[in-house]
């Protein structure tokens, strides 16, 4: 049973909820029920999209650093791979993922935003990695998915100041990819709403061939491509494809998500 960690599954949809009071700091044990909570997302066929969600009060304000201040650096040599192993779990969900993001998401807040494919922010919302102003660094992923996501100048300048950054700024930075006035959450269910009813293996193909071709070279990232491309002609969903575009015309076809 999880404490502070829930996935809620509805319409396709998962929802992987943070619910520790009152900022939902990431301490060790949230880390093991996101964990926990990625791997039954990942497993689970009725779930085709996932949404990232800590409230409409706060996303995540970071890691709890009451539980870090007293560690060794032997103790974090130790607790640093459980640091980003939560994170990389999140990133490796093979379906849609969208962060759903209001109040504040602040140092591995923020990176747990980083692991999902979309960002989307509430006005008046708060993102940054503020870990500096404690003597270190982003920890669980923040300095390689962050300079990935908006490049090498920008990730520096929010990892050397620690700034906060407002969802405006966010959003023209790229940040976050939607600013909305409303239900985050609801919003965020419509992003993904698309992908609920789509092509589920397709979809997990271009998720894969994309992530895993921005860490290799231009000709390996193409064999990725190659690959997956043609082992799509192995699923329902593509026969299902072709032969709709071909007899009705784009965009009109009905996925078994197989």
């Amino acid at each position: 049973m999880s404490d502070f960690v829930t996935l809620e599954v509805e319409g396709g949809i998962g929802v992987i909820r943070i619910d520790r009071p009152k900022m939902n700091p990431l301490n060790a044990q949230v880390q093991r029920e996101l964990v926990a909570a990625a791997e039954e997302a990942t497993e689970r066929s009725d779930v085709r999209a996932v949404i990232l969600y800590g409230g409409e009060r706060v996303f995540a304000a970071g890691a709890d650093i009451k539980e870090m201040q007293t560690m060794s650096y032997t103790d974090m040599v130790d607790h640093s791979q459980a640091l980003q192993d939560f994170t990389r779990k999140l990133a490796g969900i093979p379906k849609p993922t969208v962060a759903a993001i209001a109040g504040f998401a602040l140092g591995a807040g923020y990176e747990v935003a980083l692991c999902a494919d979309f960002r989307v922010a509430k006005v008046g919302t708060k993102v940054g990695q503020p870990e500096i102003l404690l003597g270190v660094i982003p920890g669980a992923g923040g300095t390689q998915r962050l300079a990935r996501l908006v490049g090498p100048a920008k990730a520096k300048d929010l990892v050397f100041s620690g700034r906060f950054v407002d969802a405006e700024e966010a959003l023209a930075m790229g940040l976050v990819d939607r600013v909305v006035e409303g239900d985050v959450l609801e919003a965020a269910k419509e992003m993904v709403a698309p992908y609920v009813t789509g092509p589920a293996y397709a979809l997990r193909a271009a998720k894969q061939a994309i992530d895993a071709g921005l860490e290799v070279d231009l000709q390996t990232g193409l064999e990725i491509e190659r690959m997956l491309f043609a082992g799509l002609f192995a699923t329902k969903d593509r026969t299902t494809g072709m032969r709709s575009f071909v007899e009705d015309g784009p965009g009109k076809a009905t996925f078994e998500g197989a």
